[in-house]
C-alpha cells in the first residue's frame, strides 16, 4: 500500500461559512463562542472529508482564522508592544484579529501589522514584527486543542507547523534591513527553538507520531547561513522523538538533496507538479530510513490531473523506493476550492475537466491504489472516466480560435513605446491642470447590500436591464457627487456593476468561465472566486465604456477609466494549462488595448490599468526573474501604448514586495504608479534611495483594510517622508487600495482627512 497525505484543506467552508461568521464576529452580530463553535464545525467537517476520501494521515492545525502564519506567530507570543499583550496572559483571539485588521470587538485599536503575498500565490499573510531582543513562549493552545478534537474523531493524525526558517524569513524588524535573508535574524533561532522544542514535546504526550514542518523557504535562492540554520533547526526538532516530514512546495530543492538525505528527519514533501525534474534526484539523495513525499496532484489549479502520466512518472520511484513513497497533493488545497459538486451550472463539457480539492483528494486515493497494484472493476471505472476528461479538454473545439492566434502574428509589429515621460507629462498637465499633491482613490467605493442586491436581482432576472442600469447611474452619480463636494482631483466612478475586479472582466471575455461557490481564501474573510481560463482570450464587446462615459458627464473633472491589468487577470484566474503562460497573458493584452483605445476615444482622459498582481508573478528563483519580467512588462505596454500623449495611463500595486524589481516598475512606463505604502510606513519609498524612479507615484496614505480612520497629521508625516525621496512636484495622494470593502462611513472620513491632508501640504510648499 502506498501511504497519502494532506498537507493542508480550504478552511473557509463551501459556503463561505467562516468568512460570514468572522465578519458577523467584528460587527458584534455573534459571540466569541459563537464564532468558535463554528470553527470547530469546519474543522470536523473537513476531518470527515478527508478520512472519508481515504487518506491515510489527517493534517491538523491548517485551520486559521485568518492566515495559519498568523496563528503561528501568536503562539510564539510574538506580539508587537502597540497591542498591550502582557507576557505572562495567553494571546486571545482578539488580539489577533487586532494585528490582522487593527481592531477587534474589545481591546484598544492599533495600527495593523503589514501583511503580503505568501510565495507566488494571491493568498496572503501577516508579516511577523520582530526585534534583536525579541522573546518567545508558548502563548496558545489552540494547536493542541485541535489535536485533542481530531483524535476524538478516531483520526490518525499529522500537525502542521510554519517551520523556524520559513518564519524567520517571512519576519521583518526594524533592526533588518537586508531584507527576507538578512542573516542577523538567524541570532533569534536560539530563543526560538526551544519553543518548537515544547510544541513537539506536547504533541508527542499526546500521542502524535507524524508532524509536518512547512518550510517553503528552502525553493527560494538560501544563503549559506541559512541552510546552516537548517541543520541546527532539524536536529531540535529530531531530538523530540517525533518523526519529522520536512514539507517543501512551490518550487525545486534539488540543489539541497544531498543536505536533505543528511538531515536527521524522518522525511521530505516535494512538489512534483511545479519541479517535476527534482523527483529523481532528491529520491537518490535520502537516506533508507527516510520517506520521499510527492506532490503530483495540483494543489493550485483546477484541472483534472493526467493520472497515466503520473502514473508513469511514478512507477520507477514505487519500485525505488516501495513503501518510503508516500504520495500527497503538491501542496496544501488551501489554493483551490471546495468541492466541484455544488458546480450545478456548468455546462457537463468544462465541468468535466475540473478537479477541487475534494476531488482532488479522490485522485490522490485512486492513483495511490492503483500505483500500490489495485486493479479492479471500481479502479478501471475511475480511471477511464479520469482519461475520458482529460483527452477530452485537449480535443475539444472550443480551447482555439483562428482569429486570436491571427492577432498574436499580427501584434508582433505593434510599437510598446510611448513618447518620453517629459514629454507626455506636460502635454497631461496642460490638459488636466491639476493642482500639487493631486488626489485620487484607487478605483472602487463601497459595494453596499443595495448594490449587491441589485446586481443579484439582474444576473437572477428579477430586475430588468433597465432598472438595474437605472440604479447603477444612480450609484454611480452618487459616487461622483461625492467626491466632488470633498474635493478630490481625479475621480472614478465607484465600480458599482462590478462583482470583482477580475471576474467582472472575465465574464465579458471570450475564453473564460466562472463558477457559482469556486471560493478561495485571499486573506482573513476576503475570498475570492478566481476565473477559469479554458481557451483563448477575446474580447467581443468593450466592457467598461459606457459606464465610464457616463460618469465622465456628470462632471467637469477627469474621471479615470478603471481595468485590471494581463497579468493580473492571468495571474488571479486559474490559467489553462496547454500553452505557456506568457501567451495567454498577451492574448489578455491584446483585449485590454481596445479596451483602451475605446476609452480614449470616449472622452476618458486618465486610465488606470491595476497591475498589482505583477510581483506575486514573479518566478521564485532570481534565475528566472528576466524571462518572466520582460514578457509581463511588454504585456502591459501591450496594452497601453496605443494612446495619445495627453491621456494620462496609471497603474496600481499592492501589498507586495515590490522593492526589487523597480527596474521592471518604471520599465512599465506608466504615467503614474499608485502603491501600498502605509502599512509598511513607507517602507517601500526606501528603494527610491538607490533607484530614481522617472514618473510620477501615489504612495498610499491610509491602509484601507482597517476599518480605522486614519489621522491628517498622521498622512501629513507619510508623505513629508515620502518627499525626502521623490520630488514633491511627482508625488499624488491616495488610499493603500480600492474601498470596495469598507463602510460608508468610515469612508467618508477617511478620504475627506485624506484631502484635507493634502491641502495641508500644499499650504507647506
Amino acid at each position: 500500500m502506498v501511504t497519502t497525505h494532506s498537507l493542508g484543506f480550504p478552511r473557509i467552508g463551501a459556503q463561505r461559512e467562516l468568512k460570514k461568521a468572522l465578519e458577523a464576529y467584528w460587527a458584534g452580530d455573534i459571540q466569541a463562542t459563537e464564532l468558535e463553535q463554528l470553527g470547530h464545525d469546519l474543522r470536523q467537517r473537513h476531518w470527515q472529508i478527508q478520512q472519508q476520501a481515504g487518506i491515510d494521515l489527517i493534517p491538523v492545525g491548517d485551520f486559521a482564522w485568518y492566515d495559519q502564519i498568523l496563528e503561528w506567530t501568536t503562539t510564539l507570543g510574538v506580539v508587537p508592544a502597540r497591542f498591550g499583550q502582557s507576557a505572562s496572559l495567553p494571546v486571545s483571539l482578539d488580539t489577533l484579529f487586532r494585528m490582522a485588521r487593527g481592531r477587534a470587538p474589545s481591546g484598544t485599536p492599533a495600527a495593523a501589522c503589514e501583511m503580503t503575498k505568501w510565495f507566488d500565490t494571491n493568498y496572503h499573510y501577516i508579516v511577523p514584527e520582530i526585534t534583536p531582543e525579541q522573546q518567545f513562549r508558548l502563548a496558545r493552545e489552540s494547536l493542541f486543542e485541535q489535536v485533542k478534537e481530531a483524535q476524538a474523531q478516531g483520526l490518525s493524525v499529522k500537525p502542521v507547523i510554519p517551520g523556524p526558517l520559513t518564519w524567520l524569513w517571512l519576519s521583518k524588524g526594524d533592526a533588518y534591513t537586508e531584507g527576507a535573508g538578512d542573516v542577523r535574524k538567524l541570532a533569534l533561532l536560539e530563543r526560538l527553538l526551544p519553543v518548537y522544542a515544547q510544541v513537539l514535546e506536547r504533541l508527542k504526550a499526546l500521542g502524535v507520531e507524524w508532524v509536518q514542518i512547512d518550510e517553503p523557504v528552502l525553493v527560494l535562492d538560501m544563503p549559506d547561513a541559512w541552510l546552516s540554520a537548517l541543520k541546527q533547526s532539524s536536529q531540535v526538532l529530531a531530538d523530540s522523538g517525533l518523526h519529522i516530514l520536512l514539507a517543501t512546495y512551490f518550487g525545486s530543492v534539488q540543489e539541497h538533496a544531498v543536505l536533505l538525505g543528511q538531515l536527521p528527519i524522518h522525511g521530505v514533501h516535494i512538489d512534483g507538479v511545479r519541479a517535476p525534474q527534482q523527483l529523481a534526484p532528491v529520491a537518490d539523495a535520502l537516506r533508507a530510513d527516510q520517506i520521499l513525499s510527492v506532490g503530483l496532484i495540483d494543489g493550485r489549479n483546477v484541472w483534472r490531473t493526467d493520472l497515466d502520466a503520473a502514473h508513469e512518472r511514478l512507477q520507477s520511484l514505487h519500485k525505488q523506493l516501495g513503501e518510503r513513497l508516500w504520495l500527497a497533493p503538491s501542496c496544501s488545497l488551501l489554493h483551490v476550492p471546495v468541492d466541484l459538486s455544488f458546480e450545478t451550472e456548468l455546462d457537463a463539457e468544462l465541468r468535466g475537466w475540473l478537479s477541487f480539492a475534494t476531488q482532488k483528494l479522490d485522485e490522490l486515493r485512486w492513483l495511490a491504489l492503483w500505483l500500490g497494484g489495485k486493479d479492479d472493476e471500481q479502479t478501471r471505472q475511475f480511471l477511464a472516466q479520469q482519461r475520458a476528461a482529460v483527452q477530452g479538454r485537449r480535443v475539444s473545439a472550443r480551447i482555439h480560435r483562428e482569429e486570436v492566434r491571427q492577432r498574436l502574428l499580427e501584434a508582433e509589429s505593434i510599437s510598446l513605446d510611448r513618447p518620453p515621460f517629459t514629454q507626455r507629462i506636460a502635454s497631461q498637465q496642460a490638459k488636466l491642470k491639476l493642482p500639487a499633491y493631486p488626489t485620487t482613490t484607487i478605483g472602487s467605493f463601497p459595494q453596499t447590500s443595495d448594490i449587491r442586491k441589485a446586481r443579484r436581482d439582474w444576473r437572477q432576472g428579477s430586475l430588468p436591464d433597465a432598472a438595474y442600469e437605472k440604479a447603477m447611474r444612480a450609484e454611480i452619480e452618487q459616487v461622483v457627487r461625492f467626491q466632488e463636494d470633498i474635493g478630490l482631483d481625479v475621480l472614478v466612478h465607484g465600480e458599482a456593476e462590478r462583482n470583482d475586479m477580475v471576474e467582472y472582466f472575465g465574464e465579458l471575455l471570450a475564453g473564460y468561465a466562472f463558477t457559482q461557490n469556486g471560493w478561495v481564501q485571499s486573506y482573513g474573510s476576503r475570498c475570492v472566486k478566481p476565473p477559469l481560463i479554458f481557451g483563448d482570450v477575446l474580447r467581443p464587446v468593450a466592457m467598461t465604456v459606457g459606464w465610464s462615459a457616463y460618469a465622465q458627464s456628470l462632471t467637469a473633472k477627469p474621471v479615470k477609466g478603471m481595468l485590471t491589468g494581463p497579468v493580473t487577470m492571468l495571474q488571479w484566474s486559474f490559467v489553462r494549462d496547454d500553452q505557456p503562460r506568457e501567451t495567454t497573458c498577451r492574448q489578455l493584452a491584446l483585449a485590454l488595448r481596445d479596451e483602451v483605445n475605446d476609452l480614449e476615444a470616449a472622452g476618458i482622459s486618465v486610465i488606470q490599468i491595476d497591475e498589482p498582481a505583477i510581483r506575486e508573478g514573479l518566478p521564485l528563483r532570481r534565475a528566472d526573474w528576466k524571462a518572466y519580467l520582460d514578457w509581463a512588462v511588454d504585456c502591459f505596454r501591450l496594452s497601453t501604448s496605443g494612446v495619445r500623449d495627453d491621456t494620462q495611463i496609471h497603474t496600481h500595486m499592492c501589498y507586495s514586495e515590490f522593492n526589487d524589481i523597480m527596474e521592471a516598475i518604471a520599465a512599465m512606463d506608466a504615467d503614474v504608479i499608485t502603491i501600498e505604502t502605509s502599512r509598511s510606513n513607507m517602507e517601500l519609498l526606501s528603494a527610491f534611495e538607490d533607484f530614481h524612479y522617472p514618473n510620477d507615484i501615489g504612495p498610499g496614505v491610509y491602509d484601507i483594510h482597517s476599518p480605522n480612520v486614519p489621522d491628517v497629521e498622521w498622512m501629513v508625516g507619510l508623505m513629508r517622508k515620502a518627499a525626502q525621496r521623490l520630488p514633491a512636484e511627482r508625488l499624488w495622494v491616495n488610499p493603500d487600495c480600492g474601498l470596495k470593502t469598507r463602510a460608508w462611513p468610515e469612508t467618508q472620513a477617511a478620504l475627506k482627512a485624506m484631502v484635507e491632508a493634502a491641502a495641508s501640504l500644499r499650504q507647506a510648499t
